[in-house]
């Protein structure tokens, strides 16, 4: 039968011990649900017992971490269950806890990213921003209601230009081209980057024109 062989207090957290069976971690733990079932190293256990003992006594403490981290901020699914995972638990608690915040309407990835796009739509441009939203585990279905009408696209990128253009000369090729790759970058496409460039380059003609 599998043997626990070792309990370590977790560094972070001095309430809580890391356990592993045969050598492998396998779960946080509270102190106190290890010295309740007298667990020690040595000690021959299965999976399913362990997980039993810290399902029961640690479901709602989980959740009261996962509501603590989500009051500074919104997150997404991902982010909640990557946080719930670096706290040692189990996949069970984690499903249990992302139901309950789902239901409750605390998590919402469809609303996040919608959010997320009004935050940041005046300094990024609709590519970036998915990509963005792809790496904090937002699906596909939600990034594409988010950005369904990106509103404003052009300004925004126009804003960015004259930030970066800020005291250089738009009509240098060196300084034309870092430009481009610059909008590029913050997630623009080429025709809005184009567009921008060319009326910023008309206007400085303009203003050059003595007629």
């Amino acid at each position: 039968m599998p043997e626990i062989t070792s309990i370590t207090p977790q560094k972070k957290d001095k309430s809580r011990v890391n356990i592993a069976i045969d050598g492998r971690f396998f779960c946080g733990m509270k102190l106190e649900t290890v010295m309740q079932n007298r667990l020690k190293a040595g000690m021959a256990i299965t999976p399913e017992e362990l997980s039993r003992m810290q399902f029961e006594s640690e479901k709602l403490t989980a959740f009261d971490k996962a509501l603590t981290h989500i009051s500074h901020s919104m997150k997404t699914e991902k982010e909640m269950r990557d946080f719930l995972r670096g706290k040692g638990y189990l996949e069970e608690i984690i499903s249990f806890v992302i139901d309950k915040m789902k239901g409750y309407g605390y998590l919402d990835d469809r609303e996040y990213a919608a959010r997320y796009y009004e935050s940041v739509k005046s300094r990024k441009g609709a590519r970036l921003i998915a990509l963005e939203l792809r790496r904090k585990g937002v699906g596909d279905e939600e990034i594409a209601s988010a950005l369904e009408e990106p509103e404003g696209e052009e300004e925004s990128a126009k804003a960015v230009l004259e930030k970066y253009l800020r005291g250089k000369d738009p009509s240098d090729p060196k300084t034309y081209r870092k430009a481009y790759s610059h909008l590029l970058s913050k997630g623009f496409d080429g025709d809005t980057v184009r567009d921008v460039l060319r009326d910023v380059l008309k206007g400085a003609h303009d203003e050059d024109d003595p007629t």
